[in-house]
């Protein structure tokens, strides 16, 4: 099972671009649904991007659709959420995750999931 570290995070004015990485080690994550999730205080964790395995598809929430840009290395050890137009509303902490299979009806639910890293926190001030 492979193991997942973010970095990346921190504050940032609206409007700016910030990216994100997570560190995947030991496995071969280009045979995992890789994920990125998001949970800001007081509310529930929610879905940002998915990459279906070996990153034939993506998915993004349409709450960053067209703002947020999901992918990974050639090797496949770590994943990118590349943001820009930030927002105060995407302020949370941002978590990495996979899972050893695709699910076209579960892959933007937290519950799909059985690997996750210890997230890192977003701030976008106005």
């Amino acid at each position: 099972q492979v193991q997942l570290v973010e970095s990346g995070g921190r504050s940032v004015q609206a409007g700016d671009s910030l990216s994100l990485s997570c560190a995947v080690s030991g496995g071969t994550s280009d045979r995992y649904t890789m994920a990125w999730f998001r949970q800001a205080p007081g509310k529930e964790r929610e879905f940002v991007a998915a990459l279906s395995p070996f990153g034939y598809r993506t998915f993004y929430a349409d709450s960053v659709k067209g703002r947020f840009s999901m992918s990974g290395n050639n090797a496949r050890n770590t994943m990118y959420l590349r943001m820009s137009s930030l927002k105060p509303e995407d302020t949370a902490v941002y978590f990495c995750a996979a899972k050893g299979s695709w699910s076209d009806s579960s892959y933007y639910q937290s519950n799909f999931y059985d690997t996750w890293g210890q997230g890192t926190q977003v701030a976008v001030s106005s």
